[in-house]
């Protein structure tokens, strides 16, 4: 009866006399004399040619635009060791200019589920570039967009994050007409 999926062993007639023993071991870790072998092998694999390229942190990033993008992408950078941002996530200005979206985007719009489910993406893209915008580097931002019908009930929005206290931050904002509630929240987040 044949085996499916097992190919018959076949011998060699060239190396006939070749024992498993013989092939090279490959070094462990745990020898004494092969740990500073290993680190020289792999230290000669990679490579240290590293570029940095401070970018620039005024207002003139937006003038630069893709230029500058394009020549970020072929570049690698080293660490910085920066701790701190070079600019702190401003709430305060960045709360006045969600307002102003929400007042352009929504003055005359009526509430309906259908239309905010799309509304609500199209806002939060919005929200985003603008706050991209104020420059602020090595901040992550996540933007929740939440259209709430008014009809009569309460309700709690709770957010739970771990985060650094000194530079880490949130915004709220609110728009609010007869039918229902548009509310955005961005949190950013610094990442060293």
């Amino acid at each position: 009866m044949e085996r499916r999926g097992r190919q018959p062993k076949t011998t060699s007639s060239a190396a006939p006399h070749q024992s498993p023993a013989k092939r090279d071991r490959r070094l462990s870790m745990f020898e004494k004399e092969s740990y500073a072998q290993i680190l020289k092998e792999r230290l000669r694999e990679s490579f240290h040619d590293v570029q940095y390229v401070e970018p620039p942190f005024d207002d003139s990033i937006a003038d630069i635009g893709k230029e500058w993008k394009s020549a970020l992408a072929k570049l690698k950078f080293a660490n910085s060791y920066r701790m701190e941002p070079l600019k702190k996530f401003q709430a305060h200005s960045v709360e006045t200019k969600i307002q102003q979206i929400l007042k352009e985007t929504l003055k005359d719009v009526k509430y309906d589920d259908k239309a905010f489910s799309h509304l609500s993406l199209e806002l939060a893209d919005q929200v985003l570039s603008a706050v991209k915008e104020f420059g602020f580097h090595r901040y992550k931002f996540i933007i929740k967009v939440l259209f709430i019908q008014k009809t009569g009930q309460a309700i709690n929005i709770a957010s739970r994050w771990i985060w650094d206290v000194a530079w880490d931050s949130w915004v709220e904002a609110k728009h609010e007409t007869e039918s229902y509630v548009a509310l955005v929240l961005v949190f950013a987040l610094y990442c060293e």
